[in-house]
């Protein structure tokens, strides 16, 4: 029987919950193996049990590392070259957010985010991509964020991080078409997941605003994310209303756009 596989191999950052174990569910089918990389290793073995029972003939391998510190990140890359795991498929997920003012920020939870939803990417992309150039396939998914089209207050450099990933995907993926690896910037809007517990400050730190319209199940976003990397687009908004957000977003004017944006969610 011809194996349908896309992928020989997929590693999955950020895929203890959210989007990343949505994104491992999706790509069992897809792929003979994959590898699970997230801080919480407890819950990437039991994610890993799941898929190898619903998914026999799959190697799943759990790799534990904190992606905002370069030497795990190092460390990450030479243990899969060591153990013969060799992805063809990079889906950079991992990401945190910080919401409140700027300056009443701590310092060392917006250096981990920029860490994180910066450099930890590029560091993998830039490790992993020339294996695919030299096998002659591959594809990265790089998880953005409809934040990356806008600056927002109070979420000043979540959104900065984003407009980064987008960027950095758009020229990457120029660099990599005469190698045949397609290169996808995903852009959602608010999605159900850790994401707005991690992103607040503290216990007591106040809600993100949020309207119910907006948000969009995590299976939709993984399942548009990959139809659209599977039609080589390069830049993905899952969901109608994200889509026509973002078109409406860029037909806005900067110096209307920053009148808009004065009308701040909170303050304080």
């Amino acid at each position: 029987m011809e194996d349908v596989r896309k992928y020989a191999c997929a590693l999955v950052t950020g895929a203890s919950s959210g989007l990343g174990e949505e994104f491992a569910w999706q790509l069992a089918p897809q792929v003979r193996q994959l590898v699970l990389v997230a801080r919480r290793e407890v819950l990437l073995e039991e994610l890993a049990e799941k898929l190898r029972e619903a998914y026999p003939g799959i190697g799943v391998s759990v790799r534990a590392a904190d992606l905002t510190d370069g030497r795990e990140r190092a460390r990450l890359v030479e243990g899969l070259w060591k153990d013969g795991w060799v992805p063809d498929l990079l889906v950079n997920n991992a990401g945190m957010g910080d919401y409140g003012e700027f300056v009443s920020a701590e310092w060392e939870k917006l250096e981990a985010m920029m860490q994180l939803n910066m450099e930890a990417l590029t560091h993998l992309t830039h490790a992993l991509v020339p294996g695919m150039m030299r096998a002659g396939r591959g594809a990265v998914v790089n998880v953005s964020s409809l934040a990356s089209v806008l600056p927002i207050p109070d979420f000043a450099v979540y959104a900065a991080t984003k407009a980064y990933v987008s960027s950095f995907s758009e020229a990457l993926r120029i660099e990599l078409q005469e190698f045949g690896i397609p290169v996808v910037a995903v852009c959602p809007g608010p999605v159900h997941t850790g994401f707005g517990e991690v992103a607040k400050r503290g216990e007591k730190g106040r809600e993100m605003p949020g309207y119910e319209y907006f948000y969009v199940p995590a299976e939709q976003v993984v399942a548009e994310s990959l139809a659209g990397l599977e039609k080589r687009r390069a830049r993905v908004y899952p969901s109608l209303k994200v889509a026509l957000s973002a078109a409406v977003i860029a037909a806005i004017p900067l110096v209307l756009l920053r009148q808009v944006l004065s009308v701040r969610p909170r303050r304080g």
